[in-house]
């Protein structure tokens, strides 16, 4: 075979190898277009309302249940066609990740696993009749109903806190942070005079996870981003606080990874106050129970959660602390085909009389698959099918920077390099779009080599001047 031949039939396995690999990332729908029946002419409906961890791990967990079946029909209700994988969206506020590559396209995952999916907000759920009525009162049929509508943020009624601080709600929130350092950066270098305490200094108040790794993330967009941009300005002038109201941070992992996350927040230069409860948060202070006070006029807000104010609306039986009131089946009480999971629901921790399951993403992802179940054995009518819930904790994974973390995986404590190394591998891992995978790794191995861009794209929001 001479060079010509064989350099023919190398190319050609080239080809047909890149094609296959294209294929296998890129898997075509369960049904073509032409052939998938519209939800509303399967014979068994499960409409589930709620895209995130739950409601998306729930719809994923009965596409492949029912794979093999063509009598049940599934559709997914989301006020956005995105999910949001949160454990990576701290990262945006430093720019390590793009927020576009932490959202990953909900409607193409739903309908390539074979699901159907429409973007609306839900008003409330009619249980004699079986739909639920969206904006624009549309009705939604369903035989089986999952709602999982997540949280949002929980203020506890402290004065000011809506109004003047900023919260992790959604990529947006990450971005706005973000902006608002910037923002800060850019009055800063403007000023000749005196510069105001308040402008340079950050509050982050809430000492769990997602606070802890908001601090870190903030320290490493003023300290290894924007340091270089700004020489007029000293980063050592930006001071960073964490504000705990409990006596630790972290108080959900063991002491000695919570010693080594304070001696990593300390030689950050960021200053945990631990058995600190703000009382008023206001334009340029938060003022703190006791009398103490610190100037700052930026506020973000981490401390608490609550299930999505919209279940007041659902007419289900709901606490109003913990969520809508479900039995250890996940189904709602006094409803013989409804069920809720997620953030919105108060279930039952079985591991402890009188407790709830916490409302987290692991948790969510148990509960999803388990209620994927049960609504199946429901739809079936097979009672005796059905599985108690038992909440699972596999551990904690806590970023703070991208050199450093401290992990509890199923009784292994870990911190450092290599534990920063294995928190990215284990979220890339758990991203569901390849093309997620593939952006978030590059961001990653980009971000190794080269400072981020940093840029604050101002539009008609944020833009305080309409002559700049």
């Amino acid at each position: 075979m001479n060079k010509l031949a064989r350099g023919g039939l190398f190319l050609g396995g080239t080809v047909l190898g890149v094609m296959a690999l294209r294929r296998l990332l890129n898997p075509p729908p369960r049904y073509a277009p032409w052939e998938k029946p519209r939800y509303r002419d399967f014979e068994k409906k499960v409409l589930i309302v709620g895209g995130g961890f739950a409601g998306y791990t729930a719809a994923k967990t009965l596409c492949e249940l029912v794979r093999n079946r063509d009598d049940v029909g599934i559709l997914v209700l989301a006020r956005e066609n995105y999910f949001t994988f949160w454990p990576i969206v701290p990262e945006i506020v430093s720019s390590d990740v793009d927020a576009h590559n932490v959202a990953q396209p909900l409607r193409r995952a739903l309908i390539t696993a074979g699901a159907s999916f429409r973007r609306a907000r839900v008003k409330r759920v009619v249980p004699e009749r079986n739909v639920v009525i969206a904006d624009g009162d549309i009705e939604f049929p369903y035989d089986q109903l999952v709602v999982a509508v997540g949280g949002q943020p929980n203020f506890f009624g402290i004065p000011g806190v809506e109004e003047h601080a900023l919260s992790m709600r959604g990529l947006s929130d990450a971005e706005q942070i973000r902006n608002r350092v910037i923002e800060r950066f850019e009055e800063v270098s403007l000023i000749r005079g005196e510069i105001p305490e308040s402008k340079l200094t950050f509050v982050v108040i809430g000492g769990g996870a997602t606070g802890v790794e908001v601090a870190s993330q903030i320290h490493t967009l003023v300290h290894e981003h924007l340091a270089s941009d700004y020489p007029n300005i000293d980063p050592n002038r930006v001071r960073i606080y964490l504000v705990e109201a409990l006596p630790e941070i972290l108080q959900e992992l063991d002491p000695a990874l919570r010693r080594a996350a304070r001696n990593r927040l300390y030689l950050q230069r960021i200053e945990v106050l631990t058995n600190t409860l703000a009382e008023e948060v206001t334009a340029d202070r938060v003022r703190l129970k006791g009398g103490g006070e610190i100037l700052s006029e930026n506020v973000i807000w981490t401390a608490g959660n609550r299930p999505n104010a919209v279940i007041q609306n659902l007419g289900l039986p709901y606490d109003e602390k913990n969520g809508i009131k479900v039995d250890e089946y996940l189904r709602v009480e006094g409803c013989r085909n409804i069920w809720a999971v997620g953030d919105c629901a108060a279930i039952p921790d079985v591991r402890e009389e009188g407790k709830v399951v916490p409302p987290n993403a692991q948790a969510a992802v148990q509960e999803g698959k388990a209620v994927a179940r049960n609504v199946l054995a429901a739809l079936d009518g097979r009672e005796d099918a059905l599985e108690k819930f038992e909440y699972k904790p596999l551990g904690q994974l806590v970023e703070l920077g991208g050199d450093f973390a401290v992990n509890e995986v199923m009784g292994v404590r870990f911190s450092g390099f290599l534990a920063a190394l294995f928190w990215r591998l284990a979220y890339l891992v758990r991203l569901t779009s390849p093309q997620s995978k593939a952006r978030v790794a590059a961001d990653w191995v980009v971000g190794f080599f080269l400072r981020p861009a940093v840029t604050q794209v101002r539009g008609a929001r944020n833009s305080q001047d309409p002559t700049t």
